[in-house]
């Protein structure tokens, strides 16, 4: 029994499943659970701009599978925000949720817009009402929102507070990723690119790699991206490109990542520099574009930017030896194959940027007992979590001789299939 998924990023995301399938034993009600999506919600957005004029925004907001829990998931501002892709990346979710073994299914929202347009003030109103249009369809117990691609603490805050103002209450644990002073969690900014990181340690001595001797490529210098490239660097990695939204930069010396990234705070532009202080130098180094950049003859290649950047019509042409998913969804099922066909071995966005999830859900935790950790034991319980998780795929993977991409939808099927079985299934009301 196979599912059928629908047309568009969904259909490709659900193809990974297939494979996963062929491994795992499944009651048939999981299967038509997961056929569906628990909830898709769209709604119009309609805000005041600054000039005096009205502009209406679509927003949604997905609630995939909530088997194992309340649905849990981020919320983005991007221009190619569609119904389809946050109906995929709440997929995702699910699955991610599963593979760290969190009580939480899996969910998605995001509003069609590019923000770098709007002021702040018009940011804040449409984020207040994106709130106002979901509130009765999220909760702590329902459904619980968090950070994603252009959207930061400052406004998880005003989600929050707008939440709180409809309810009259003060209910913290509906968002995460907020300000530390209205309840958010130490290491929450840097989790997922601090998690990414603790899992390209856990691994690179399975592989034979040494920091010093190891040339990384990132695409995508956003929160995550510069997190993790800082944790690569401070490690002893060489980085040898970089890139944003605008393009990237390329030295095969080696990039000096603080200098890089305090240019990029202070002139938003990515520069290779180098500085001393305040003052920064130019160094020599190639202008590069972010499809060049997938291109480099590096040992790990890293996609932090957004889905579907390596497709059927660029992976005969990755030179990396090992992929880490920073990014959900950066490689497509088609390229997938074309990949596992050169031998290049990919790591997953299940589990590689799980480390946003994970301390979002720490965060929750701290929301609900009132009981506030310090960094360092946030540090400590993420890098339990994350080593777990990619130890447990990496044997799973060894064991059934499949890919760590699989090894992950199995390991999820698996726990998903388990929640679904003890609620009763068509096996158990037969036997009855």
């Amino acid at each position: 029994m196979t599912l059928e998924p629908q047309s568009g990023l969904f259909a490709d995301a659900s193809l990974r499943l297939e494979k996963a399938l062929q491994y795992v034993t499944l009651p048939e009600d999981a299967l038509e659970y997961l056929r569906h999506p628990k909830s898709s919600l769209s709604v119009s957005i309609p805000v005041r701009m600054d000039n005096g004029s009205l502009q209406v925004f679509q927003g949604y907001r997905v609630r995939y599978d909530d088997t194992r829990g309340p649905t849990k998931g981020g919320v983005r501002y991007h221009p190619k925000v569609s119904l389809d892709e946050v109906q995929s990346l709440a997929f995702w979710m699910t699955f991610k949720c599963a593979v760290l073994n969190l009580p939480f299914g899996g969910g998605k929202g995001g509003i069609t817009l590019d923000p770098k347009a709007l002021s702040k003030m018009e940011l804040e109103r449409l984020s207040r009402g994106y709130i106002d249009a979901i509130a009765d369809f999220i909760g702590p117990d329902v459904d619980i929102l968090a950070p994603d691609v252009y959207t930061n603490p400052m406004i998880m805050g005003w989600m929050m507070d707008q939440y709180n103002v409809i309810q009259r209450k003060i209910t913290r644990a509906v968002v995460t990723g907020k300000p530390l002073a209205m309840g958010g969690s130490e290491g929450r900014d840097e989790a997922t690119g601090v998690g990414a990181f603790m899992v390209i340690e856990t691994i690179a001595p399975k592989l034979g790699l040494v920091p010093a001797e190891t040339t990384v490529a990132i695409q995508g210098f956003g929160n995550a991206g510069s997190i993790l490239a800082i944790q690569l660097w401070k490690a002893g990695y060489r980085i040898v490109a970089v890139s944003d939204s605008q393009g990237g930069i390329y030295s095969a010396q080696g990039l000096d990542i603080p200098s890089i990234q305090y240019q990029k705070e202070s002139t938003r532009r990515l520069q290779a520099v180098y500085c001393d202080g305040s003052v920064c130098s130019v160094v020599d180094h190639q202008a590069i574009s972010n499809e060049d950049l997938l291109k480099l003859e590096v040992d790990i290649l890293i996609p932090a930017a957004l889905e579907n950047q390596i497709t059927e019509a660029n992976a005969d042409q990755i030179k990396a030896k090992y992929i880490f998913e920073v990014a959900n969804g950066p490689i497509t099922s088609a390229a997938d194959t074309i990949l596992d066909r050169k031998g290049i071995v990919v790591f997953p966005d299940i589990l590689v940027n799980a480390g946003g999830v994970t301390v979002s859900y720490f965060e929750w935790v701290q929301n609900r007992s009132g009981l506030y950790w310090s960094e360092e034991e946030v540090q400590q319980q993420l890098q339990k979590r994350m080593v777990k998780a990619t130890e447990d795929l990496w044997h799973l993977a060894q064991k059934k001789a499949i890919s760590i991409r699989t090894a992950g939808y199995v390991l999820a099927l698996e726990r998903i299939g388990e929640a679904i079985a003890v609620k009763g299934t068509r096996d158990y009301y037969v036997r009855a």
